[in-house]
């Protein structure tokens, strides 16, 4: 998919923009978990989440084409729509965003916030994504999916940089929605000839990839009900199965009550705030921690866009 120059120089490019985000060894958590943890902090980006890291990239090569696009237009449940909302803005490109009528509100007004048009449309992602294609051939705009090369490889330059930092990692708990967080790590430890195990998480109300990594074969859902967005996902993509499948270590799922907890969790041990999915590593690590007792671990805490009183509603029942 892509070498190691590549994401050295897309590191470059990155760093041309954002700063790279930290990682810190809280020592509660470590004390909670029995591990020696270090979380490699995604929400602290100017979109408070890891995709911007792709969207960054893409819109940088894009940039670089002879024929650049008129526009850009996807559908997302939210950090993807921030993502483009804010490279594509820089950009000087219009981006129309996509979203069911179930999204956070929060998450709206911060991809307007970012210069997107933003559209309302269907009861869920899906419904969405097929509105934002037929949007797509009537604007002439470029459609944008969440999984393609250079938005994994913007998405590889978290690891690349939790990877230089913190050496020795015996397994990194990571979130799977569509897959580009998963697949950036599992790229950059192979590239960097390392060991460390990747331990992919989901919800058990969307276990699609939990099916399909232990099936050996994609299996899709009917549906996929989580208090976390960001892996709410009813069917994999095949190419990011894949990799997936040849470079994981497994696949693991925790209940929404588990996410809350671990949402809980962050807020008291390190006064972070954590959306579902950013939380997922968590809950899945707290799950195995007799297993992962006094192993050096990576925690992604992929993003914090959750609103105040969905964060009190989904916590109220683990206090």
């Amino acid at each position: 998919m892509f070498s190691l120059n590549d994401l050295s120089k897309a590191t470059d490019i990155l760093h041309s923009v954002i700063q790279p985000t930290a990682q810190h060894n809280w020592p509660l958590l470590c004390k909670n978990t029995g591990c020696d943890v270090w979380v490699k902090h995604e929400n602290h980006t100017p979109t408070t989440a890891f995709k911007v890291r792709g969207g960054i990239y893409l819109l940088h090569q894009m940039m670089q084409q002879s024929s650049r696009p008129e526009g850009l237009i996807s559908a997302t449940r939210g950090n993807h729509g921030q993502s483009l909302s804010f490279s594509a803005s820089r950009a000087g490109l219009p981006v129309t965003i996509v979203v069911p009528e179930c999204n956070s509100e929060d998450q709206n007004k911060a991809i307007k916030g970012f210069g997107a048009q933003l559209v309302i449309h269907g009861k869920d992602f899906e419904a969405a994504r097929a509105h934002s294609l037929v949007l797509q051939k009537k604007y002439g705009f470029d459609a944008v999916a969440p999984f393609e090369k250079n938005l994994v490889l913007g998405v590889a330059t978290y690891a690349f940089e939790f990877f230089s930092a913190v050496k020795d990692l015996d397994t990194v708990y990571v979130p799977v929605g569509m897959g580009s967080g998963i697949c950036a790590l599992i790229k950059t430890r192979d590239l960097l000839g390392l060991k460390t195990k990747i331990v992919g998480v989901v919800s058990e109300g969307a276990p699609t990839f939990y099916l399909s990594f232990n099936a050996g074969k994609v299996i899709a859902t009917d549906d996929a009900n989580t208090i976390a967005d960001g892996v709410a996902t009813s069917s994999p993509i095949e190419e990011a199965f894949e990799m997936i499948k040849q470079g994981a270590d497994r696949i693991i799922t925790v209940s929404d009550q588990e996410i809350a907890a671990a949402m809980y969790q962050y807020f008291c041990d390190t006064h972070n705030l954590a959306e579902g999915a950013g939380a997922v590593p968590l809950a899945g690590l707290n799950k195995e921690k007799e297993q992962m007792k006094g192993k050096k671990v990576g925690l992604i805490l992929t993003g914090g866009n959750i609103d105040f009183a969905r964060f009190v509603q989904h916590v109220a029942d683990v206090v």
